[in-house]
């Protein structure tokens, strides 16, 4: 029988061929898991496979397939079916971040100005009028939170987000999204500080960001660089003061 006609026949078998392929897959897996085959070692043939799980070589080609794609094995022209080391696992970004240290939060706040100046040029760009909408209407958000006295984080990171979604390439949000909210270090920077003091320091933020919105709503591609630069730049080194205030008390 050739290839074409067995595999138009498991095709249209009663039984689910994709059954008999999942059950394989899971047996070839967890024999290599268990070290019956070791990294290196070749797997039995195509015809030694049928007759000892009583399928078809469409099946074992399958199932083949798919530890291939996991990354367990390796086809080897002429040779056979060789098994893998087993695969690196895969470090996601931002995953080991402890935001209690002092160095991880530095390190997203200069991972930050990096991407988010040249967000700001490119919002003032690309802008359109609604997403100008959202802007401005984010920064008045912010404002009366302030004057409020309320927490601010939440809005602070909406309106970043809004002029990250104003570049309208989705891979700026998707970056502050990825990173969190919580990497704006608001409570750090007013830790053990008076109420005016942090009222002012809120202000002087709020004129930060009125500087970079009013920018982009003109339109003005390196004003709107160098706002958000001198923004950012402006809570690292804030940052870093707090850092130094709360080591001197210890």
């Amino acid at each position: 029988m050739t290839v074409a006609e067995e595999t138009k026949r498991a095709s249209t078998a009663p039984k689910g061929k994709a059954t008999l392929v999942t059950q394989l897959v899971e047996k070839l897996r967890e024999a290599i898991r268990s070290g019956a085959f070791q990294p290196g070692e070749r797997l039995p043939s195509e015809a030694q496979m049928t007759a000892e799980h009583a399928v078809s070589r469409t099946v074992i080609r399958e199932a083949i397939a798919a530890l291939k794609s996991d990354g367990l094995v390796e086809p080897r022209q002429g040779a056979g079916v060789f098994v893998l080391d087993a695969p690196e696992p895969v470090s996601l970004p931002f995953q080991n971040i402890d935001r209690e240290r002092v160095s991880s939060v530095i390190e997203l706040l200069e991972l930050r100005t990096a991407v988010e100046i040249e967000a700001a040029a490119l919002a003032a760009q690309r802008r359109s009028p609604q997403q100008e909408e959202a802007i401005l209407a984010r920064h008045r958000d912010l404002f009366m939170l302030i004057e409020a006295g309320e927490p601010t984080a939440e809005a602070d990171f909406a309106l970043h987000l809004a002029i990250a979604q104003a570049t309208n390439n989705p891979r700026f949000p998707e970056f502050l999204a990825m990173i969190g909210r919580s990497v704006i270090p608001r409570a750090a920077l007013n830790q053990g500080e008076d109420p005016a003091s942090q009222q002012s320091y809120l202000m002087q933020i709020h004129g930060e960001h009125a500087d970079i919105v009013e920018a982009i709503s003109n339109g003005e591609e390196a004003a709107a660089r160098a706002a958000m630069k001198l923004h950012l730049r402006g809570s690292l080194s804030r940052y870093r003061q707090a850092h130094q205030r709360s080591l001197s008390k210890i």
